[in-house]
């Protein structure tokens, strides 16, 4: 169970380290690190998963935001690279999206890629 510390990658947003930071105090758990992956489905073929996680798997890439730890398994690692993971909180919408330079199309559920 290594874990690598890699600059490049994903990037999360001050505003979003912020968010996390009050989801895990709310939590009362400084053991979980935001882990996303990619994972088979979706209607492009891949679809994200964003879930709080104490698990340290083998190959994982983890970095460090303002004390935030991010962690992305080593299969999902270059789908995401260059992606940044922003918080919004507007009228029309509230939650964590991702913008991944990646993504070779889009469709209406916002949250799948080729």
């Amino acid at each position: 169970m290594t874990a690598e510390t890699s600059t490049d990658g994903i990037v999360l947003t001050d505003t979003a380290a912020s968010k996390v930071k009050t989801l895990l105090e709310a939590e009362g758990r400084e053991d979980l690190a935001l882990r996303i992956a990619v994972q088979p489905g979706g209607c492009s073929g891949l679809r994200y998963q964003l879930f709080f996680d104490d698990r340290s798997l083998d190959g994982d890439i983890v970095k460090d935001f303002s004390g935030v730890g991010v962690v992305t398994d080593r299969m999902s690692a270059p789908y995401l690279s260059g992606a940044v993971i922003d918080f919004v909180d507007t009228i029309e919408k509230q939650g964590f999206t991702i913008d991944n330079p990646n993504a070779g199309g889009s469709c209406a559920c916002g949250d799948s890629f080729h």
